[in-house]
């Protein structure tokens, strides 16, 4: 099938307006590619320090042979990454049996939003994408590296890696997962287990009871939040190997995909005859491709911050009008919690990545012609990873969705649009995800009532305040204000007063998680209140509209006049930490640009 002429038309847009700095970016990859092999321009003293420790001199020094750098986000913190202990190891084991070397080029942070919601540690959250990139520019900086093997999972680490991915473009990259954990207490009993609680009507312990029956084992949390929504993004944009994603961490066939990405590097580099920078991968088609795959699978709002960031590394300009117009045109085709009842592993055996690719290259809403880290073309990540004589082998992946309560085509979604809308008014513009969010809910137009910390909000449902149709509205958490921690402890305490019968929103310019569920929140509104947004003109009272439907977000009072509110951030400068990130606090850019301090 041709290409749907809404998928052209964003795509022409895009390249138009990247034009420039696409154009600059390339031009600085050719040029450092064209040195060609890294190692070739160190002293011997520079190569002698590289090798001192590693058994594979001989090989390290014979410059015909590939090195690979190996980034890690390795801790036993986070159940997602703790599975990458053993990763260098096995990677040095294939590559040298493919004829090659690898080192641990160096280490990432990678803290886990799980633990810090709605701690403080959360406001140094987003922040941490960045001092990912720049960690992993230190490792990748002693150029002795002829291609480079990520290891990363969850929230800001994978956007982290891409950014420095595409800041050394011109070596080859591939990223290479752990998989999520086996399937533990069902997600609804979780969210239901968390409801009784934040109504008083369970104690600690039963929540507690609960938790640890969800979370249970390595691998990442198995609900469709930011970090699985990585997942999907890297197999949609290439930079896995097809099927990679949703392998279990006690899977053989986990061990095999690495080994296969391992060999996949090697066989990329300059030294060889497939050259494939990470340049030449994450192009404007690559992106597009990755906004489709968003919304085909109702995925994370933290994406609509971390794609333009990632993007802007590598010379793409995105803005928030190419999600909305894909969104509206792209089917949500799966059913997976908050989405649905279904998790992960659920979604990976009804047919998952390799099923959803298939079909939406067959309907003209993906781009083929594209190069992967598993070859040309994107259809290549329709094929179906298979464990046969220890290695892997690819055959085609399903025709047809094995349960269609989780995964339909293209041709018969359970909604005919993504569920990620862009909102405009004379507030600013900001994102709402209405996939898990029931029609009756997409539109409420009530007084607001502000608050300038979430914990406040809390105190406030706990003193039985909220007795009305409210939209709440919890300003100066944005970028500049405090790190623009994730709000997704409100979740539970909105959705009680909603099935409560009233009528309830949250406008924010903070971000809710990407596990965000059915009560409407326009979030990331920017320009946010400390940087000069009409958000700081807000009062107790006012009536706001909200409408998902329009793509509106309105203030039915004059704020001509007004003065803005202003909020005391001094203690958002100091403790856990947060004394380390005042200049990213004071670079940070727009949320609708990425809010990146780096660019």
């Amino acid at each position: 099938m041709s290409l749907n002429p809404t998928i052209a038309a964003v795509t022409d847009r895009i390249m138009e307006r990247s034009a420039s700095a696409r154009g600059t970016y390339l031009s600085r990859m050719s040029a450092a590619a064209a040195e060609g092999p890294r190692r070739a321009h160190l002293t011997c003293g520079n190569q002698a320090h590289a090798y001192a420790a590693m058994d594979d001199k001989d090989t390290l020094t014979d410059e015909r042979s590939a090195n690979i750098g190996i980034i890690t986000a390795y801790n036993d913190m986070l159940s997602a990454h703790q599975p990458f202990e053993t990763y260098p190891n096995l990677i040095r084991d294939a590559a040298r049996a493919a004829g090659g070397t690898a080192q641990v080029a160096g280490g990432v942070p990678a803290m886990c939003d799980g633990v810090t919601q709605g701690q403080t540690g959360m406001e140094l959250s987003l922040f941490s994408r960045d001092v990912i990139a720049m960690s992993a520019a230190v490792g990748l900086s002693h150029n002795t590296y002829d291609a480079a093997m990520y290891l990363g999972v969850c929230d800001k680490i994978v956007p982290g890696l891409i950014i420095a991915a595409a800041t050394f473009g011109y070596i080859p990259g591939v990223f290479v997962p752990a998989g999520p954990m086996t399937s533990g207490l069902p997600n609804d009993e979780k969210a239901k287990i968390r409801q009784e609680f934040a109504k008083g009507n369970i104690d600690r312990a039963e929540l507690m009871k609960g938790e640890m029956a969800s979370y249970h084992g390595p691998g990442t949390c198995t609900f469709y939040g930011t970090a699985n929504s990585n997942q999907m993004l890297m197999e949609f944009m290439g930079l896995h190997l097809p099927g990679a994603s949703f392998v279990n961490p006690d899977n053989p066939l986990r061990d095999a995909l690495t080994t296969a990405a391992t060999e996949r590097a090697l066989a990329m580099t300059a030294l060889g005859n497939q050259f494939t920078p990470v340049s030449d991968v994450l192009d404007e088609k690559a992106f597009v491709n990755g906004l489709v795959g968003l919304m085909a699978t109702g995925g994370s709002t933290n994406l609509v911050l971390h794609l333009p960031a990632m993007a802007r590394a590598a010379g793409v300009i995105l803005d928030l009008q190419d999600f909305a117009d894909i969104s509206s045109i792209v089917p949500l085709m799966a059913k997976v919690y908050p989405n649905g009842l279904a998790d992960v592993n659920h979604f990976h055996a009804a047919g998952g990545l390799g099923y959803m690719i298939g079909n939406l290259i067959d309907a003209g809403l993906l781009h083929d012609d594209v190069k992967t880290a598993a070859g040309s073309g994107l259809s290549l990540y329709s094929q179906e990873p298979k464990l046969k004589d220890g290695r892997v082998v690819y055959e085609p992946g399903p025709s047809e969705p094995h349960n269609t309560k989780i995964l339909r085509p293209a041709s018969d979604p359970f909604h005919p649009s993504g569920g990620l809308a862009q909102l405009e008014g004379n507030l600013g513009r900001a994102v709402i995800k209405v996939s898990a969010v029931k029609p009756e809910h997409h539109v409420i137009e009530a007084p607001v009532r502000i608050f300038h910390d979430q914990h406040d909000v809390k105190k406030a449902f706990q003193a039985n305040e909220f007795t009305s149709d409210t939209i709440v509205v919890v300003r100066y958490q944005g970028p500049k204000s405090n790190g623009m921690p994730e709000l997704h402890s409100l979740t539970p305490t909105l959705a009680v007063l909603q099935d409560r019968g009233l009528k309830v929103a949250l406008v924010t310019d903070g971000r809710m998680s990407g596990a965000s569920g059915k009560v409407p929140a326009a979030i990331h509104l920017c320009p946010e209140a400390a940087d000069g947004g009409a958000i700081a003109l807000l009062r107790d009272g006012d009536i706001l509209r909200l409408d998902a439907t329009t793509g509106s977000l309105t203030c039915l009072a004059d704020l001509t006049e007004r003065t803005p509110a202003t909020a005391d951030l001094a203690p958002n400068g100091n403790g856990v930490g947060r004394e380390l990130f005042e200049l990213f606090r004071q670079n940070a850019g727009l949320a609708s640009d990425g809010a990146c301090a780096l660019q």
